[in-house]
């Protein structure tokens, strides 16, 4: 467990985790001239121009921004953007860490849907891409949409495309590791709000047709009202078991995928499944099952959103690695083939997957390397 008495020392010793750090030092005359004034007039003057030159002459060039309302925080909910702050913050300080990518994390209040996405514009001009964090279903969706629409740099949900991505990198190795073929599995997705759509979405478009869907008022079908239009366009492009709770769709499955609550899936339910189950309970900081009671239950691969067991599928595999990519390549979108290619790099990285490696550590080498590599192969293609 976290000491927080520990966690909030080091916060407060250093007014959070981050700061601005120049590139230049200014000692003399010929320096202030250089680095600001009279020198920033002429940068001034051919910026404006021709304004895609600020991208070479200046922070925005490789300056990416992170922003939250706070509306859906994982495993705390709604917290509000002020609330919002540690965690982009710290995947500011991530993303620095890991792969270099300079990141600024902005909270904005929870406003209209097109309040949003106008404020993201009117600021865009500074960064060179936008991270998208925290942002409750169905909002983050149409957020997305639109800035999608109106940029011209990178738009990345890391809730929506992050876990996507990781979670059809273990999927790919534990259907190794079980002698089953990935598009062939039998998969029940419990959750699906962002991550939960975003990865059912991508599974889809890897070829796997077998995916019955579960929310808050059980399977999700094409006709029910309840979802959100997002969620019941997704049920009509897979193929979903009879029945309408989680304990009635179970039985015969090959893959639990949970994006949702602690402590849902029992182990009846897992014994139910079919020979080798494939149990991926993401859930944090509680799993939607023990992981050493699924495996007595009989789940041949477990796989968790924490540190403390094998097999952590986190974003923080794809992240900082596709931004480095991203930025270094220009490309501007992260479209489900980009994903799978991402996806794929990160399951190779694993050459002989078993039980308990699936997916590489957070602190493998190559990881980010393999990562932004991917995104050079595709802007290849």
């Amino acid at each position: 467990m976290v000491d927080m008495d520990k966690v909030l020392a080091l916060h407060e010793a250093h007014t959070g985790v981050l700061d601005i750090k120049g590139d230049f030092d200014v000692t003399t005359r010929n320096d202030l001239s250089e680095a600001y004034t009279p020198g920033v007039a002429g940068l001034a003057k051919l910026i404006e121009s021709d304004p895609s030159a600020k991208a070479k002459y200046t922070m925005s060039g490789k300056l990416v921004s992170i922003v939250s309302d706070g509306t859906a925080v994982l495993g705390l909910g709604n917290v509000g953007p002020a609330a919002s702050l540690p965690i982009i913050e710290g995947k500011a300080l991530l993303y620095k860490d890991f792969s270099g990518v300079n990141a600024v994390p902005m909270a904005l209040e929870q406003t209209s849907v097109d309040e949003f996405v106008q404020t993201v514009v009117n600021m865009s001009t500074s960064f060179s891409g936008i991270h998208l964090e925290d942002i409750a279903a169905p909002r983050c969706f149409e957020i997305e949409e639109k800035l999608k629409e109106k940029l011209d740099i990178p738009v990345y949900h890391d809730d929506q495309e992050g876990t996507a991505i990781v979670v059809l990198a273990g999927l790919i190795n534990a259907a190794k590791v079980v002698n089953k073929p990935l598009k062939d599995l039998k998969i029940v997705l419990n959750g699906v709000g962002a991550s939960g759509y975003a990865t059912g979405k991508l599974l889809a478009e890897a070829g796997i047709k077998h995916i019955t869907l579960l929310d808050r008022h059980g399977v999700i079908r094409e006709d029910d009202t309840r979802y959100n239009a997002y969620q019941r366009k997704l049920a009509g492009m897979v193929n979903q078991a009879d029945g309408q709770t989680l304990d009635d769709v179970i039985a015969h499955q090959d893959v639990f995928i949970g994006l949702s609550d602690e402590k849902v899936l029992s182990a009846d339910q897992v014994k139910r499944m079919n020979d080798a189950p494939i149990i991926f309970a993401l859930a944090n900081p509680v799993p939607e099952i023990d992981p050493d009671e699924a495996n007595a239950a009989g789940a041949k691969v477990v796989a968790t959103g924490s540190s403390q067991w094998p097999n952590q599928v986190n974003n923080i595999l794809a992240f900082p690695g596709l931004f480095k990519g991203l930025l270094e390549t220009g490309v501007k979108s992260v479209d489900s083939q980009l994903q799978s290619e991402v996806a794929h790099a990160l399951a190779d990285m694993i050459q002989n997957p078993n039980p308990t490696n699936i997916v590489p550590g957070v602190f493998d080498d190559g990881v980010v390397d393999a990562v932004s590599g991917a995104v050079a192969t595709f802007a290849k293609k």
